[in-house]
């Protein structure tokens, strides 16, 4: 049997990736006895050379690991630890303390508040200037303060 020592400029079968078939390929580039690089004789694109073999069959632990489904998990509806937060909260608030909403005021943590759109509500973060996060019954809700 004769083999042939290949060297750029051969012609050899790689997987086109563009064509996306196995077909007759020049060498391009190589590194020692390895072809690295190779220019699709149909397309004329030039890429990695990949070794013109047909595709696997899959075997059989990879079809056992397609129908083996991992167990699934119980998602949380959003805003739902929000909501058993108010409840907690609800029965300490008492409105007469609530000091009505003014974007022009100042909060603190724990505050309660009375918003006209949201209604009773109580000041969770003092984010940044000007911002803050309060938890009303609808959820969480960003709003402005001084």
């Amino acid at each position: 049997m004769n083999t042939v020592k290949l060297s750029a400029g051969n012609n050899i079968e790689a997987r086109c990736t563009r064509c996306r078939k196995v077909l007759n390929h020049t060498i391009v580039a190589m590194v020692g006895e390895l072809v690295v690089r190779v220019e699709c004789n149909t397309c004329r694109g030039v890429h990695n050379y990949h070794r013109g073999t047909e595709t696997k069959a899959p075997t059989a632990t990879a079809r056992v690991r397609k129908t083996v489904a991992p167990p699934a998990k119980t998602k949380k509806e959003p805003g739902a630890a929000d909501r058993e937060e108010w409840e907690s909260l609800r029965p300490t608030m008492v409105k007469e303390q609530a000091v009505a909403y003014d974007m022009n005021r100042k909060y603190r943590v724990n505050s309660l508040l009375d918003h006209p759109a949201f209604g009773l509500g109580v000041v969770k973060l003092i984010s940044g200037p000007n911002k803050m996060e309060v938890l009303f019954q609808g959820g969480k809700k960003l709003l402005r303060c001084e």
